[in-house]
């Protein structure tokens, strides 16, 4: 699927306010409201826009701190890696989760309400997944930014 830029527009105001009406969605993208209506259902039957959700204030959740995390494993066989991603999944605290290159195997974004919180969660959770060798931390001092809209060309 090829987007225009009607869909472009679309996706746009979705993603800075996914509670917009139909009837201001379209009256944005310069549309008719059957006409977006129909755009939007295409596009998330594209896959496109995966799902809705209401994004939280990190610190009115009592989760101020973010930590990234490097994991080394063991040994990079994909049953090894297949073990720390099904039982990472179960980590609420993991807010990402990414499998790099370089020196270290996965890099994970972990919210925590204090360093306190952090060392539970290293000692309980991190050091426990399947595989893992080595733990690198380092702590956000402050987020500097933070965004959730992809940038449509």
């Amino acid at each position: 699927m090829t987007l225009d830029r009607f869909d472009r527009s679309i996706l746009s105001a979705l993603q800075k306010d996914g509670r917009i009406s139909n009837v201001d969605l379209a009256e944005l993208v310069n549309l008719s409201e059957s006409a977006c209506l129909r755009r939007v259902r295409r596009l998330e039957d594209n896959g496109f826009i995966e799902r809705y959700a209401a994004l939280l204030d990190q610190r009115q959740a009592g989760l101020s701190g973010n930590v990234f995390v490097h994991i080394a494993l063991h040994r990079e066989e994909q049953s090894e890696l297949a073990a720390f991603e099904a039982a990472v999944q179960n980590l609420p605290e993991v807010m990402e989760c990414y499998l790099m290159t370089g020196e270290f195997d996965y890099l994970l974004r972990v919210v925590v309400s204090d360093m306190a919180d952090f060392e539970r969660v290293h000692n309980e959770s991190l050091t426990r997944l399947p595989g893992v060798a080595r733990v690198n931390s380092s702590v956000a001092i402050r987020t500097v930014r933070k965004t959730t809209e992809l940038p449509l060309a």
